[in-house]
Formats: C-alpha cells, structure tokens, sequence
C-alpha cells in the first residue's frame, strides 16, 4: 500500500462549502431530512454515491471528488485497524507488473 497522509473526513470539507447557509436549509436543497445532513457534517455518516450526485448538483463540484475524498478516508481509517499478515496468493516476478501497476 503506498504512503497516505491523514484525510480529512469529507463532511468537514462539506461543513466549509455550506459555510453561511443553515443545516436545514441545505437539506431541504439536497432534499435529505436534517439528520442525515447533520450526521455527515459531524463525520458520523460517509458521502454515498447518491449524496456525491446530489452535492454536484446543489453545488457544482464533482460527485467524483466527493466520492474520492470518501475513499481516501476510508482507506487511510481501514489502514489503521489491525489485521493478520497476508500472504501473497502468487509470488510477484521480478520486472513483472501486476495488473493494478
């Protein structure tokens, strides 16, 4: 796994854009209940695919940045739990790029 820093959750990213504009303003936008919003913005909750669509519509970023930044940091939050050591299912060749490189 390459080197990552620590992301940000994307709700607090979110929290940034919809500075000025109520919770509850925002979701009636969205057209999500408060509590879903709220959980997002407090990095309760993550930016499914059909938030990412709805927040490129309201606001005119890319779901693709959203859904990104929502990986980023599940990733990174998943590389700090504790696991057994894998093994390799197939020893890398050297010179050899596996189909991800």
């Amino acid at each position: 796994m390459s080197k990552m820093h620590n992301p940000v959750h994307p709700g607090i990213v979110l929290r940034e854009y919809l500075e000025g504009i109520s919770v509850t303003e925002a979701a009636k936008t969205l057209e999500v209940t408060r509590t879903t919003l709220s959980r997002i913005l407090n990095g309760n909750s993550g930016i499914s695919a059909d938030m990412a669509i709805r927040l490129e519509m309201a606001l005119g970023t890319s779901a693709e940045m959203w859904v990104e930044m929502q990986a980023q940091y599940e990733l990174w939050q998943a590389s700090l739990e504790k696991r057994p050591a894998i093994k390799p299912l197939f020893p890398r060749r050297e010179g050899c790029k596996s189909f991800m490189d």
